[in-house]
């Protein structure tokens, strides 16, 4: 069985060598669907029976691990130096400086493999991250696949 929880935060970026628009600061809605595996629970009296997980604790893992440090956050690759240098200079400024460009692409891998060992060391092989869906507006998405996660 799957089930995908829904969330949503809001973050800056640049795509330094892109052709078009997005080589300019500027930032996005996001929203970040979890879908994990798992069996039904059948477990009379727990409030979680009938359930794969509660989708509450999808989303306290999700948000706590990858939502709040994204949000209201500029994500920037460590090798565009001048809007690294820039944003150090915003006192309190939230900055995540990340190993790769912060395309839709690379911020689902990253979700993934963050939240793969996450679930992992709460639930072991009781449930398994299947697939991240990261939507950079409501028209443009990228998964990655547990299959894929590492490419």
């Amino acid at each position: 069985m799957l089930i995908t929880r829904r969330l949503e935060f809001d973050a800056g970026h640049r795509i330094p060598d892109h052709k078009s628009q997005c080589r300019h600061l500027h930032g996005h809605r996001y929203a970040l669907e979890v879908t994990l595996a798992g069996k039904i629970k059948n477990a009379p009296g727990r409030s979680d029976n009938g359930m794969v997980m509660d989708f509450s604790e999808v989303k306290t893992l999700a948000k706590t691990h990858v939502v709040d440090v994204w949000d209201h956050a500029f994500l920037v690759w460590r090798e565009d130096h001048a809007v690294a240098e820039f944003l150090a200079t915003i006192p309190n400024h939230k900055t995540v400086l990340m190993d790769t460009v912060p395309t839709a692409e690379n911020l689902a891998r990253i979700a993934f493999q963050i939240l793969d060992k996450v679930y992992k060391t709460t639930y072991g092989d009781h449930i398994c991250l299947e697939r991240i869906r990261l939507f950079e507006t409501p028209n443009c998405w990228a998964d990655a696949l547990r299959d894929q996660s590492a490419a």
